[in-house]
């Protein structure tokens, strides 16, 4: 069971990071000139489309740092410890294709998400239970999917971790000061 996981939580590494570098970022107030909303600020049935905070930076660095985690995971792909938990085949195709749809998976299920809150009248930085943890996992999942097919006790490991990770992740940031709620 520990081995599953491991290759559950080695295998959405990517996306994780992918998943909270925007809020880093935004802290870190980096790359600002990328600060702008996705939606340009348009309305949608006399609502935001998906919300000031969903911008073309956290979009374009949550996508880098996935390509980086894959291509750290490629480099230690050879070695005994991480080639037992891995089940992407890094020396099957490049670690760049891994990484950018990895990123780009993870961060467009939660503007898909986004954009679903805006219609049902959540507002942004509003909790909504299991889609708000799930989100990015299921656009990972779909992204990914044609390169990787994890096993069934993978992907139920996958959605177990998260519903665990994402809340705790969130506590953490919300006591560094790097989240403004605990969800």
């Amino acid at each position: 069971m520990i081995i599953i996981l491991l290759q559950a939580f080695y295998l959405a590494l990517p996306a994780y990071l992918a998943n909270m570098a925007p809020v880093i970022i935004d802290k870190l107030r980096l790359f600002q000139f990328l600060n702008k909303p996705i939606d340009a600020n348009r309305l949608w049935r006399d609502e935001p489309i998906l919300g000031r905070g969903k911008t073309w930076r956290g979009l374009i660095c949550g996508a880098l740092t996935a390509v980086a985690v894959a291509g750290i995971q490629a480099l230690l792909y050879n070695e005994n410890l991480f080639r037992e938990i891995t089940i992407v085949d890094f020396s099957g195709y490049n670690f760049l294709l891994f990484g950018f749809l990895a990123g780009s998976g993870a961060l467009l299920g939660d503007l898909i998400k986004s954009f679903f809150k805006r219609r049902l009248g959540i507002l942004s930085g509003a909790s909504w239970p299991i889609a708000d943890q799930l989100d990015f996992i299921a656009g990972f999942l779909l992204f990914t999917g044609w390169l990787v097919r994890p096993e069934w006790p993978v992907v139920v490991a996958l959605i177990i971790l998260t519903l665990i990770l994402h809340p705790l992740t969130n506590l953490i940031g919300y006591l560094i000061r790097f989240k403004k709620v605990w969800w």
